[in-house]
């Protein structure tokens, strides 16, 4: 990326793939990169994660897709730990992996003699606010700098002028935020011996508080006047897809979407309004202007109330609700086109004359009115109750496969 022209380089769009069908979503639905952890040295306890075996899997299916493979190795490791290191970077080079996500220094000048050719990015663990740790990191052999979470607009504009022009800069631009300095967080280790910053926070964040007065205990009073009590700690979702030209512009080189323990739904829905976003940017830079559909879709899969973050000055980033808002659900994934129907894997039950979105990769999602469902297996039945049993719907155009068939959940309509 040249200085004082960072529009003339599209940014990265870089999505999480917590395991391998999130990873296929991710690829198919436009990431131009994914992000995911090994068995070991990874924030993401919960995820299902690779082996070493799945690792070369993943890292073959995506270079063969034009997809970059991003390893996180970003936990700050135990001395007795440490001695696995090696091992593991070499693990990780032999499969294929394209870069290392680290947050201590350590294990970059340690990557640097074991696998001296693995570019490494610096976490967002590490903390990176300023302009000369990202220098030094830079001049210590990382190649990536992924920015606190903290940080505004202003700021990076800085980080990118001052910093040496061949350092690429990472940011988060959409997901859960943590209500801790990028993610530096005890609670849960404290309240509950799960420790945040090896992967397995409990999220006591997200936990509903109220206060108990010293001499009256068993009394509980609301922090303000709401009868659910109080989200104190309860970080809003992150969302700057309307803001992909002010992000472009300040020089930020990779987009990056939180979310390696959800859904592969989910990193469908977001890659792909991100893709179409960001799409819409290289065609018209100077006047950019996200598609309606790419915002409506932000809105498709179970999230927090959104919010820009930190990116405009201070937020207003208390979720003062604290539950997440989960309007739409999957009816069914496609799998392929056989002869003027669409072969699809029943995930929730489905009638005849049910009416659904089918999202399509690259692409808008259309309508669709169920009409005549055959079940390989019994011929034409009026519902589809069997999960992940395969069903044949007449359709007269060809779809991808990994393409879904989804609906608004019957609470919300």
């Amino acid at each position: 990326m040249k200085k004082g022209n960072p529009v003339l380089q599209m940014p990265e769009l870089l999505s999480p793939a917590g395991d391998r069908e999130c990873l296929e979503a991710a690829i198919r639905y436009g990431a131009d990169a994914v992000y995911l952890g090994g068995t070991q040295f990874g924030m993401r306890a919960a995820s299902a994660n690779f082996d070493a075996d799945g690792l070369k899997a993943a890292c073959t299916y995506a270079h063969e897709r034009g997809t970059r493979v991003y390893l996180t190795c970003n936990t700050l490791p135990t001395n007795e730990e440490a001695e696995q290191l090696p091992e593991f970077l070499r693990m990780a080079q032999e499969a294929g992996v394209d870069a290392l996500i680290v947050a201590d220094v350590g294990i970059l000048m340690l990557a640097r003699r074991v696998v001296p050719a693995l570019p490494v990015h610096i976490s967002t663990q590490a903390g990176v606010v300023n302009y000369l740790t990202a220098t030094e990191l830079f001049r210590l052999g990382a190649s990536r700098v992924v920015l606190a979470r903290e940080l505004s607009l202003d700021t990076i504009r800085v980080i990118r002028d001052k910093a040496p022009p061949e350092l690429e800069l990472e940011a988060f631009v959409h997901g859960a935020m943590c209500m801790s300095f990028s993610g530096r967080c005890l609670i849960s280790s404290y309240l509950t011996r799960r420790d945040a910053n090896r992967g397995e926070c409990a999220q006591p964040c997200r936990w509903n508080y109220r206060l108990v007065e010293e001499k009256r205990p068993g009394q509980y009073f609301p922090i303000f006047e709401d009868e659910r009590g109080s989200y104190l700690l309860n970080a809003k979702d992150l969302c700057m897809i309307e803001h992909i030209d002010k992000l472009a512009q300040a020089g930020i080189t990779s987009f990056k979407i939180e979310g390696r323990a959800k859904s592969a739904y989910y990193t469908a829905v977001i890659t792909n309004a991100y893709r179409g976003a960001i799409d819409a940017y290289r065609r018209d830079p100077e006047r950019f202007e996200p598609p309606p559909w790419t915002l409506e879709e932000v809105n498709r899969v179970s999230h927090r109330e959104y919010s820009t973050g930190f990116y405009f000055d201070r937020p207003d980033q208390r979720d003062r609700d604290g539950g997440y808002i989960r309007e739409w659900e999957i009816v069914a994934v496609v799998g392929g086109w056989e002869d003027g129907s669409l072969v699809v894997t029943e995930r929730n039950r489905f009638t005849r004359g049910d009416r659904v979105e089918i999202m399509i990769p690259h692409s808008r999602p259309v309508l669709f009115e169920i009409g005549m469902i055959l079940d390989p297996e019994c011929g034409e039945v009026e519902s589809a109750c069997h999960p992940m049993r395969r069903y044949l719907l007449p359709y007269d155009t060809p779809l991808p496969a990994g393409s879904i068939l989804r609906r608004q959940a019957a609470e919300t309509i």
